[in-house]
């Protein structure tokens, strides 16, 4: 994912919004991203929700002084029945939450969609990236690079007891999305430039996990792995400007 992921997205977004109201919003897997773009937002009001406390601290920090009395962060999780009972709103994001489910409730994904469903009362804008680590070897370098990233970064993940990003397909979003009682009106990929951050962080994110496993030589083994991925991928950059690979995608749907 670059940098800029976020803002094409989301001026795309903005773009399908059009002169609509935003009305009673509802960042439903917020994070320090989304929260900074829906609080700069013409909204009537805010939702944010986050299953991880740690994250809800990140985006209180982010939007301190952008927060309105009647905006919030909520701590929960969208497999609790209970979760924002009753509510309505005029425009839901669900920005990667999908793939992000997994760490949280795993083979939730399903009903996520239909969870939402009673909530949306106008537009909902799904965001994720279509999945790169369960296919075969890619031909390009570049590809090649990324894939191998996406395999260490979750294999440190599943070794430190830790649970990896499951993302799903656009066309497995769309068929959910419908059976959950949407029409899809738009369906649209960005293709990624991915950077020094992405790099960075995918290997980084690795460090904790490797420090506490108890098979020290495995450990060293997988860190030096890791170290010899970041200094080919980063060669490249710098050859290249980026890691062309892999594709996010937006589908925006309202209720039947």
């Amino acid at each position: 994912m670059t940098e800029r992921k976020h803002s094409a997205l989301f001026r795309y977004i903005e773009r399908l919004q059009g002169e609509r109201p935003w009305g009673a919003m509802l960042d439903a897997g917020t994070g320090v991203n989304s929260i900074r773009w829906v609080a700069g937002l013409a909204t009537e009001r805010w939702t944010a929700v986050t299953c991880s406390a740690g994250e809800a601290d990140r985006a209180r920090d982010a939007i301190k002084d952008a927060q309105r009395p009647q905006d919030r962060i909520v701590l929960g999780n969208w497999a609790d029945a209970g979760l924002l009972k009753g509510e309505l709103y005029d425009t839901v994001l669900a920005g990667y939450l999908l793939g992000a489910i997994e760490g949280f409730s795993p083979y939730f994904q399903s009903y996520l969609f239909a969870r939402l469903r009673p909530v949306t009362r106008g537009a909902l804008y799904v965001t994720g990236l279509e999945p790169y680590v369960p296919t075969a070897r890619p031909e390009t370098r570049a590809e090649r690079l990324v894939w191998e990233i996406g395999r260490f970064r979750d294999a440190c993940m599943l070794l430190a007891g830790n649970m990896p990003y499951r993302e799903y397909p656009a066309p497995w979003v769309v068929d959910h999305v419908q059976r959950a009682g949407f029409t899809v009106r738009n369906v649209k990929h960005f293709a990624i430039g991915y950077k020094e951050g992405f790099v960075n962080a995918q290997i980084d994110m690795c460090a904790p996990g490797l420090e506490k496993l108890a098979d020290r030589a495995l450990a060293q083994a997988l860190t030096e792995r890791g170290e010899a991925l970041r200094a080919e991928a980063l060669d490249l950059i710098g050859e290249e400007g980026a890691l062309r690979a892999c594709r996010n995608y937006v589908v925006a749907a309202e209720p039947v």
